[in-house]
């Protein structure tokens, strides 16, 4: 079945099932791993151990650093929604940055930025921690659009698996910057500023890996650029089915990890306790981090898979809101579990419905842009919530109402369709 200006492919008699399935499952995977597969692969998670920190770390540290740098409420409101601004605005850029510099060329460039981002964090000034934020935002919001597209063409075979490992690996680092952001800034003189700046050394790490991806990228099949991709996606319900439910998990996603140790402080938890408490809602996501993907690649449709991981959300949800302080560790790990296999099945829906390598990167952008920008309403929304009202039960029953939308859109992403440019 196809539609004026994009094309969809629908699993009929006709048609068994939409070409980004059949790849995924009528390609044979190679017994053993190439040398070069295996260095790519490493490079990939060593990306994904990069995307999150720079924005972990922050929120457990948001008190001090706003006693430090004398900033308002609404400067630490600005300060948490930076990146999801930055990813909003600048996924688009991808697309053109791709074609004109090549794949691995632009993922060595969102690498170096991250680190000098991340590096200038380390002075003590309110300029440059809002100046390292932005432009390690930028750097991630790239690099959350390249990703998609180098596990569709070059681990076509293995999208579950490897899906399954790069956010699982995105969850563990953002676990242990959350975890570990209090500790550190109590063990050095620098303060949160260590805290903070510490993570540019694994951003060169990741640039140390990536550097024989440059030479290998040559012999790699390239992707196409299509000019107008956002354009077409934009006609596309599908499209915006993926992105909006992108959007929503990221909302709450984002609001959670912006505010969640404030909240808990004011109910008398401690800061570093908080901030344990954050970590531990990432580590607890690690087991449906890991296989939702796999799930998800094996399934006709995953409209029931969408339907339990919303559930199990939606419970923590309004635990958080009603009782924060009564069951606190009930809440967050329910909350850990259900965002844990939200993330991954939203990237695993940018993939499954992909035609291919090109469609997933515009895909990718689309729905990243589009989602980011709806998600911005989470760290900003919660916040300004709280802040007009001194409570934090509103803002959490706004994040809770989300969950209505989340399921339409789930539901409809969730149908066995690909898109074709």
């Amino acid at each position: 079945m196809r539609c004026a200006g994009i094309g969809y492919r629908r699993w009929s008699s006709a048609c068994c099932r939409p070409p980004s399935v059949s790849d995924s499952r009528t390609i044979a995977a190679p017994r053993l791993w190439s040398s070069r597969q295996v260095l790519l692969l490493a490079g990939v998670l060593l990306i994904a151990a990069n995307l999150r920190p720079g924005i972990t770390s922050v929120s457990p540290l948001l008190v001090p650093i706003g006693a430090s740098l004398g900033l308002s409420s609404f400067g630490l409101i600005a300060l948490a929604t930076i990146p999801v601004i930055c990813f909003a605005a600048l996924a688009p850029v991808s697309l053109p940055l791709q074609r004109r510099f090549g794949l691995e060329t632009v993922v060595l460039g969102v690498l170096t930025l991250l680190c000098a981002g991340l590096a200038i964090r380390l002075i003590d000034a309110a300029p440059a921690l809002f100046i390292g934020t932005v432009l390690a935002g930028s750097a991630i919001a790239v690099g959350n659009v390249l990703i998609p597209a180098i596990v569709k063409r070059d681990f076509a075979g293995r999208v579950g698996l490897v899906t399954g490992l790069y956010i699982t690996t995105l969850y563990i680092t953002a676990s242990t910057a959350a975890g570990v952001s209090v500790p550190l800034a109590q063990a050095s003189a620098l303060g949160w500023r260590f805290a903070l700046g510490a993570w540019a050394g694994p951003a060169v790490i990741a640039v140390i890996v990536w550097l024989p991806q440059l030479a290998h990228g040559a012999t790699r099949a390239p992707l196409q650029y299509r000019g107008g991709g956002l354009a077409l996606m934009a006609r596309s319900p599908l499209a915006w089915a993926v992105a909006m439910f992108m959007g929503l998990q990221s909302l709450g996603y984002y609001a959670v990890l912006s505010w969640l140790p404030a909240m808990l402080h004011q109910v008398g938890i401690s800061q570093a306790e908080a901030g344990l408490m954050l970590s531990v809602s990432t580590l607890v996501a690690l087991p449906s981090t890991l296989i939702t993907p796999s799930l998800a690649a094996r399934s006709r449709d995953q409209r029931g898979l969408t339907s339990v991981v919303l559930a199990v959300t939606l419970l923590g949800y309004i635990g958080l809101m009603v009782a924060p302080g009564a069951a606190p560790w009930l809440w967050i790990v329910m909350i850990g579990l259900g965002q844990g296999a939200m993330f991954p099945l939203a990237m695993t829906f940018i993939v499954l419905r992909s035609n291919g390598p090109t469609e997933a990167m515009a895909l990718s952008a689309f729905s990243q842009t589009i989602g980011y920008a709806v998600s911005i309403a989470g760290p900003l929304g919660m916040g300004a919530l709280h802040a007009a009202t001194g409570q934090w039960w509103p803002a959490m029953a706004f994040v809770a109402a989300t969950v209505v939308p989340l399921l339409w859109f789930g539901l409809r992403a969730s149908r066995p369709e690909t898109i074709s440019l």
